[in-house]
């Protein structure tokens, strides 16, 4: 029967019916960092149970690593203890543990692929909601509670619901200037920060056909955002050149038969989802937050709306959201000053994104305006590597940016890495509610790294095809 990669390897990986459309699944491969996992070890340890299946669960830090100190202990008294729960319980369970001490840690959903952990066909589980990132390769990748991550650690097993699937097809070309950062903004502007609730989504289209795994990643990345649990891509020749050669993809013989196995996960050309939307790629143009949910975003040309006639609960939402931010209904974005400008995290910390950024930076000659504060924090100790190899870390130190030690950084306050009082932050991180980035009074507007960029060397929001502008030869 014709179905989507969705439903080919949900049935692969099912272990029994429970019953009310709930199955007990067989999570491949478990991915765990030290914010979300001391308890379920804890937990573990309470009942005298062992970790299953030890090969399948592999550990890394990054949420509560220091990117500026990073010598022990933490300053930070609860980091340290974290860092050190992980270390002992890695240790005590023979768990494999890519860590700080080793200078091999990285963000979590950065370090699975650049690994080769991350691969089509698997299920793929970590307590962090941002695991959809890994659907870009063509898994079932998922965030769970600590609860279920306990449950993982004991029987390498999850009870979840089966989804409904939506295919989300962006066609036509991109214009100048437009990231995979802004198509998945775009998207989730167009149809709501709750449209996903009770989906799988499934990106495809000419746009996504012509990503690289680092752009599909970002996609992936933040369909949470829009209320999904599950986002995936189609494998194809781009999933496996970047898989090839990886220190965990299959080698040899393996490696022939693998890539025959993925290719057959691919949705069938007539399967059947439950929901198909269609998008206009050229009409996409780059994208900015305005407000504290990422549906409150406008084109980097356009205003602060106003009041919601047709929906006063809709109205009072976006007068909140204004009052809170400091801005006026119809006042341009751009209008909007910063203080602090980040590029990192899981969605946009990858080297594409720092090379495209330091690219621009020096055809451009622009620095960082003063009173700006602007750091640049790899998403992984090899993405750092491979940043200093080829020199990116110089270009940005000289063009005003602090380049840092690999981590989750302000994306998410659990390090020092934090906003101070109002402070305004471009941000190429994935959340901007209330409090996310450190202060609860701080304000995070959501970007791409290149117009991070361009806010920083400007003082304010600003289009980042007029601020480095692509000369066109002739």
């Amino acid at each position: 029967m014709p179905g989507t990669l969705y439903d080919k390897v949900f049935d692969l990986h099912v272990v029994r019916e429970i019953g009310e459309d709930q199955y007990q699944l067989l999570v491949g491969l478990h991915l765990f960092h030290e914010a979300t996992s001391p308890q379920a070890f804890s937990m573990l340890s309470e009942r005298e149970l062992p970790v299953a299946y030890p090969e399948r669960n592999v550990a890394t830090a990054d949420h509560v690593v220091p990117t500026a100190d990073v010598a022990r202990p933490f300053a930070d008294p609860e980091a340290e203890a974290m860092l050190s729960a992980i270390e002992q319980n890695t240790a005590r369970h023979g768990l494999r543990f890519f860590s700080p001490a080793q200078k091999a840690n990285g963000i979590v959903h950065v370090l699975g692929p650049e690994k080769g952990l991350t691969q089509p066909g698997i299920t793929l589980a970590c307590g962090d909601s941002h695991t959809a990132t890994h659907g870009a390769f063509g898994a079932l990748a998922f965030g769970i509670g600590t609860t279920q991550l306990r449950d993982v650690l004991a029987t390498q097993t999850v009870i979840m619901n089966r989804l409904r699937t939506r295919r989300i097809e962006i066609n036509g070309e991109l214009r100048e200037g437009v990231t995979a950062k802004d198509v998945i903004l775009h998207v989730i502007h167009v149809m709501g920060p709750n449209s996903g609730v009770g989906y799988a989504l499934e990106f495809a289209g000419e746009v996504i056909d012509r990503m690289s795994m680092d752009e599909r990643m970002t996609i992936c990345n933040m369909v949470v955002e829009a209320g999904a649990r599950i986002g995936y891509c189609n494998p194809d020749r781009t999933t496996f050149d970047y898989l090839k050669g990886r220190e965990f993809a299959p080698q040899g013989e393996d490696w022939d038969a693998a890539v025959a196995w993925w290719s057959s996960l691919a949705s069938d050309a007539d399967a059947s989802w439950d929901d198909v939307v269609v998008m206009d790629g050229s009409a996409i143009a780059p994208m900015v937050t305005w407000g504290v949910h990422l549906g409150q975003s406008v084109p980097v040309s356009g205003q602060v709306p106003g009041e919601d006639s047709a929906d006063p609960v809709s109205s009072a939402a976006l007068a909140d959201a204004r009052e809170f931010m400091g801005v006026e209904a119809g006042q341009p974005v751009q209008d909007i000053a910063v203080d602090v400008a980040f590029i990192g995290s899981c969605t946009n910390g990858r080297v594409s994104d720092f090379v495209e950024v330091a690219e621009a930076l020096r055809r451009s000659g622009r620095r960082v305006v003063p009173g700006v504060r602007a750091i640049a924090v790899p998403g992984s100790v090899a993405v750092r590597d491979e940043l200093v190899a080829l020199g990116v870390d110089k270009v940005l130190v000289e063009a005003g940016f602090e380049f840092r030690e690999a981590g989750c950084s302000m994306c998410i306050a659990m390090n020092p890495d934090r906003l101070v009082g109002r402070e305004v932050a471009a941000s190429s991180s994935n959340r901007n509610f209330k409090g996310r980035q450190g202060s609860p009074t701080g304000r995070t507007l959501i970007m791409s790294p290149i117009s991070v960029a361009a806010a920083a060397v400007s003082g304010h929001v600003a289009d980042p095809r007029e601020v480095f502008p692509v000369a066109v030869p002739g």
